[in-house]
């Protein structure tokens, strides 16, 4: 194990010493860029991004007609369409309270956490758009500099001059783009779980002012398939004949 770290250590050193400080600088954003994205991971898993059970949960109790143990039931996680929910059906429970004004507090509230998992996403987006840059950026101070040399040797040209100074140029541009390419991955990944919280959030705090069509669906087809049969004994009675 350590010799495999110390021919990584190595082979870092002998691509910033031919990189230049471009490569130092995009090395600097990786490392940066990796904190970021573990901060962000920590953060996700604190609030359980992907908890959507106990929201629908919270919901299902609370149209059964027990909000006190709907927003208990939301309160036990984290995530942020659970404390969504909790949070409307209290206001929902204050007679005093216009609808209005319940929306208003909620799309506030919301608001404040989607802020908060948001939080870091700037950083990693500007490394994603500005690392690719950097690297072409040290490519072409790479290609100037052997075009320098090159014509410093004058007739006496040296193919091996041009060649070396073209890959060792081309080094930056490389660098940049292992860095952009994951960091691009993650802020992408970590948009989409945010996009999801944000519509989940949406979606839950709209059916708790709502009501139920899909139950009361449920009980008119119970009631017309009663009235169904009914009907059909009422019907068998009167062709019975006397006896």
């Amino acid at each position: 194990m350590n010799a495999v770290w110390g021919q990584f250590v190595d082979t870092l050193l002998r691509l910033t010493a031919l990189g230049g400080f471009v490569v130092w600088i995009l090395i600097a954003m990786s490392v940066l860029a990796l904190a970021l994205i573990l901060v962000k991971l920590f953060q996700f898993r604190r609030v359980r991004i992907n908890d959507r059970t106990t929201s629908q949960s919270a919901l299902k109790i609370y149209r059964s007609g027990n909000p006190n143990a709907a927003i208990t039931t939301a309160n036990r996680s984290p995530n942020p369409a659970s404390r969504v929910a909790a949070r409307a059906i209290q206001l929902r429970a204050q007679s005093n309270t216009s609808e209005t004004a319940v929306r208003e507090e909620l799309l506030q509230f919301g608001g404040d956490m989607l802020e908060q998992l948001r939080s870091f996403m700037r950083p990693l987006e500007v490394i994603a758009a500005i690392a690719p840059l950097l690297g072409l950026f040290g490519t072409v101070l790479g290609m100037i500099e052997a075009f320098q040399q090159l014509q410093a040797a004058g007739s006496q040209v040296d193919p091996s001059v041009l060649s070396g100074g073209i890959w060792k140029a081309l080094l930056t541009t490389a660098v940049g783009l292992a860095v952009a390419m994951p960091v691009t991955v993650a802020v992408n990944w970590f948009e989409r779980a945010i996009d999801r919280v944000s519509h989940h959030m949406d979606s839950v705090a709209t059916r708790i002012f709502t009501v139920d069509l899909t139950s009361q669906a449920d009980q008119s087809a119970d009631i017309d398939a009663a009235s169904t049969l009914q009907g059909r004994d009422e019907s068998a009675e009167r062709q019975t004949p006397f006896v």
